[in-house]
């Protein structure tokens, strides 16, 4: 889609250049910027010279650079988790063009509840890095970072600079499972077990992390099911609880 109200775009090379100005966003893979109008959009700034690596091994975490694409993500050194990985990518049912391009932190930001690096890096308890105001930094895990349905606890001049996931999850035990209203449709449940957690998306405003050990008291404690045209909260709230229970026996077989 032309942004006809956008005049201007200008490149980042340094952490310097991410301030914004008035009516400037930040530019990264561009699939959702593009999708539909942005009328308080006069600007645009540009990630990709900014030269973060797509990925990197860090000492006890995998970290995930924010401009990485949905496609350099699946090509990382995930270990066993690779699998679920590709589950996870594949969840919400974008083409391969679109994975060509769409990033990692475009979709944390984004913040959709059936948003595919959101399942993927909740579910294996990943945090989120991000660069503040005057050169600090914050972390803080996927599951609090992404607060609703577009929303996320970034403040006004923060910058999402990558997602670390810890190297225990990497080797940890695994299951995944995923139903939508529809063969082709968008996913209306996710449910990804890691080790001794299961965290559900999609049919939650939320990612809600439970523990296999209290996992009945998790489940009846939810109180974000979400309702859209994917589907009623009652009958995401039936199939998220079953699938909890699937995985959670699997976890622990």
């Amino acid at each position: 889609m032309d942004l006809h109200t956008v005049t201007a775009l200008r490149v980042a090379r340094s952490r310097e250049d991410l301030a914004l100005g008035p009516g400037e966003a930040l530019l990264a893979g561009g699939t959702w910027l593009f999708s539909e109008p942005q009328p308080h959009t006069t600007a645009l700034v540009d990630l990709a010279a900014m030269g973060w690596a797509p990925w990197e091994v860090l000492p006890g975490a995998l970290r995930i650079g924010a401009t990485c694409t949905i496609e350099q993500v699946v090509d990382a050194p995930w270990g066993g988790a690779a699998g679920l990985v590709r589950q996870c990518a594949d969840s919400f049912l974008m083409s391969s063009k679109v994975q060509h391009v769409a990033t990692v932190g475009g979709n944390l930001c984004l913040a959709l509840p059936a948003a595919a690096m959101v399942s993927l890096t909740a579910g294996l308890g990943g945090s989120v890095v991000v660069w503040t105001p005057g050169g600090g930094e914050r972390r803080e895990p996927v599951a609090t970072f992404v607060r609703g349905p577009g929303r996320t606890s970034l403040r006004r001049g923060e910058v999402v600079r990558a997602v670390d996931v810890p190297a225990a999850s990497l080797d940890a035990p695994t299951a995944f499972r995923r139903i939508g209203l529809t063969a082709m449709g968008r996913a209306s449940v996710v449910v990804v077990g890691c080790g001794r957690t299961v965290t559900i998306t999609a049919a939650t405003e939320r990612p809600v992390v439970l523990e296999v050990s209290d996992l009945e008291a998790g489940l009846a404690a939810i109180d974000c099911w979400y309702d859209d045209p994917h589907g009623a909260a009652d009958w995401r709230a039936a199939v998220a609880s079953r699938f909890a229970r699937e995985v959670a026996q699997e976890l622990t077989a």
